[in-house]
This record gives structure tokens, sequence and C-alpha cells, in this order.
């Protein structure tokens, strides 16, 4: 990055520095823990001479190396092929009617502060709201350095036990949405896709009405027919933009649908998911008439619902990650 030109060819620059974020990610934390273990080792030396003087510095020593070893293994667990890549995440409403559509928009919003606490940023590529309250679907692009890696672990159906806002007797219901995550591509990885193995069409998109994005057929549906995978993207003005960003979905849900077959784990990928109703969730959040967020695959849970509503989901996805790594 020092050498002289550097900077002139900006698209190899911009891998460069890309993949300099990827190795500092996994580097500085081992090196930290490096010099925090010989911290520790001189206080053990100076222990040797007067035990009390250092018992205390001693301890908070082992404890701060205790937790940068975690957070060291931890990022062990991202060490899958494209967890370091930016993520596509849709959310689709299920089984529920309009709560269902509200639970909906109650994840995205969910995952939207999940990002704001990682720094990363957001872009939405497609939404489409429900008629009554919230949303029937929705795609976002979540940018940051392991955002798949972190989301993966969110793929399958939410489950959300509450009393509905929208029933006048105040009854409790229970809704069901689903997660999906792929990984956004860059140009290096080469997925062929066939003109004539595409049924694009056009349509306008929904919104708040007044702006040009909505007096033009800008946005862009499209479907693989051999494997039926649709997507859609309505974010730009442009359709051009529009169809290229949905292009780029596609490529990156053919690309985990074959990543699972060459892994014999086709069923298992769509298992996950299943029907977004009764009997598929992988976690549960229920709100009445006790309080409690579960996720099913590993047992972890938490009283404090409104702090994973707020996003925080890292000991959700840390729980799911170490249950990934050991063959759980």
């Amino acid at each position: 990055m020092s050498s002289p030109g550097f900077w002139d060819d900006q698209e190899r620059a911009g891998k460069v520095v890309k993949d300099q974020k990827r190795a500092r990610a996994v580097v500085e934390p081992l090196d930290k823990a490096q010099a925090m273990l010989e911290d520790a080792e001189v206080l053990i030396e100076l222990g040797e001479e007067d035990e009390e003087a250092v018992t205390e510095d001693l301890e908070k020593a082992l404890a701060d190396l205790e937790e940068a070893l975690d957070r060291a293994e931890f990022q062990l667990m991202l060490g899958g092929e494209h967890d370091f890549r930016n993520a596509i995440l849709n959310i689709q409403a299920g089984a529920g009617g309009v709560d269902a559509c509200d639970w909906a928009q109650m994840l995205l919003r969910m995952y939207l502060r999940w990002a704001e606490r990682m720094e990363f940023s957001c872009q939405e590529i497609d939404f489409q709201a429900a008629e009554e309250a919230g949303l029937k679907s929705a795609s976002i692009l979540v940018k940051g350095l392991y955002a798949y890696g972190y989301l993966k672990a969110e793929q399958g159906v939410h489950r959300l036990v509450r009393i509905s806002p929208f029933d006048a007797n105040a009854r409790r219901q229970t809704s069901f949405a689903s997660v999906e995550v792929v990984p956004e591509f860059d140009e290096d990885v080469q997925i062929e896709v066939l003109d004539k193995d595409l049924k694009i069409d056009t349509f306008r998109a929904s919104g708040a009405g007044g702006q040009h994005v909505n007096k033009t057929d800008s946005a862009v549906r499209m479907t693989h027919l051999p494997t039926g995978v649709v997507v859609s993207c309505q974010n730009e003005r442009s359709q051009h933009k529009n169809r290229a960003t949905a292009l780029k979905l596609l490529k990156a849900k053919l690309f985990q649908l074959e990543l699972a077959k060459r892994e014999e784990a086709l069923k298992a990928f769509y298992g996950d998911r299943g029907a977004i109703a009764w009997g598929n969730q992988i976690r549960s959040y229920v709100l009445h008439p006790y309080q409690m967020v579960k996720d099913l695959r590993t047992g972890h849970e938490t009283g404090n619902t409104q702090a994973v509503l707020d996003g925080d989901l890292m000991g959700f996805m840390e729980a799911w990650l170490k249950g990934v790594k050991r063959g759980k």
C-alpha cells in the first residue's frame, strides 16, 4: 500500500484495502492477547518477590486476557469461505395475517438496530408494504466486514407470541416471519446466468407517491426459470441500476443453492426455514404471558426481550456459531 502509484488503480487499491482489513481483524486480536500474556508473565515474576503487591493487578490482567482469548476464539468461528463478505438479508411475512406483516417490520427494525451497533451500513434493495400494517417482504444489503458471517446465524423462521394490537378483543396471537441471508459477491466471483434462463418484469415501485421513482416502471423483478428463484429491486430511480442489483442478488442466491447441493445439504438449507409457520421456527420471541426470547437450536435464551428487539443479538449469534464450529 505504501508503494508509489498504489492509488492510481482505484479498483485494485480498494480490493487490497479490503484484504488488509480482513487480515487485521484476524491478526490484531492475537497480537493483543500475546501482549497481555507477556504483561501477565511480568506480574508473575514480580509476585515472586512481593505476592500481595501484584495480586489485584494479576487477577485483572488474567480476566482481561481471558476476555481477549474469547474474542479471538469467536473470530475463528467466522472462518467460512464467504463469512467476510457483505450480506443480503431478506425478510418475509408468514402465517399470522396482519400480525405477521407487523412482525416482519419489527424484525427489519431489529436487524437495522443490530447493524447500527456494529457500525455497519444498510441499503434498501426491495420493500413490499402490506395493505394494513407492516411489510410483506423486504431485502436490505448490510455492508460491513463479516456481515454475512454474523447474519447467517439468523436464517430461518422467527416466531412471535404477543397480545395482538390489531385484535379488538386483545387476544394472544402467534405470528411467523422468515429470514434468509446470502453473501454479496464481487465481480471476482464468476457465476454464469444465461439470458434465456431469465424472465424479467418491470413495474412501478411502491412507496410514498409524488417521486420520479413511482412514476416510471423502474422496479425490476427477475425470475430464474430453471430454479424458480425470484428476486426484485426497486430502491434506485434507474431501471438499469435496479436490474444490476437484482442480478447480483440472484447470483448470490444461486451460488448458495449450488453450494448447498455440493455439500448435499440443500434440504437442510431450506429445512431451517421450511413453511413459514408452526413447527419450523428457529427462535421464539414471547412477549405475553411472560417475557423471553429463546433460540430452539442452541437453547440460548434471555428475558430481556426489549434489548433483543433493539438489536442485541450477539449472544444468539455467538451461541449458534460455537455450536456449528463444534459440530453440534
